[in-house]
């Protein structure tokens, strides 16, 4: 791993764990008993470009932060972030692109958020039809977010970041 892509990591790390704790409840969607939170998919998403590990770091800040601020059902569904993050980075690494691996991801992302409530008293009913519904939904406009804000920034499919950007 390149310092540059450390440093981009640490900052979607930080980003991730900030959306919720400043964020949380205020960009928060609530849909009993799913919520979602605007963005906060954006700084995992936008990690997988540069690589697994970082993805994997930039998911579980995100579900430090969901933990510190909204609780561990909330925190346990944020941690799924990391093994999508994983998945869509491992994708990319073999040379699909971001958007591509945004997609493929989504049913994966869904799913194991409907999956990890169901020890918190969810049943296959709620966690089918309103989490893994709602997560997915979000999961597809969080993925317009951070296409939109990969091309603003200069990271390209490949995790490459442009010269214009690495100087800054």
């Amino acid at each position: 791993m390149k310092p540059r892509d450390l440093i981009w990591g640490a900052l979607l790390a930080a980003l991730s764990f900030m959306i919720p704790v400043y964020f949380g409840g205020i960009l928060t969607i609530p849909i009993p008993p799913f919520t979602a939170t605007l963005a906060s998919h954006v700084p995992v998403m936008i990690s997988m470009l540069l690589g697994p590990w970082v993805a994997v770091l930039v998911g579980l800040g995100s579900a430090f932060g969901f933990l510190l601020k909204l609780g561990p059902v909330i925190a346990a569904r944020a941690a799924m972030h990391a093994i999508f993050g994983l998945v869509g980075a491992l994708l990319i690494r073999r040379g699909r692109p971001f958007w591509e691996a945004l997609a493929v991801t989504a049913p994966i992302h869904a799913g194991l958020e409907a999956l990890i409530v169901l020890p918190f008293g969810f049943t296959l009913a709620k966690a089918g039809a309103v989490v893994f519904v709602g997560t997915f939904m979000h999961h597809i406009v969080d993925s317009v977010i951070a296409v939109t804000v990969a091309r603003l920034v200069g990271l390209t499919s490949k995790g490459k970041i442009a010269a214009r950007v690495a100087h800054v």
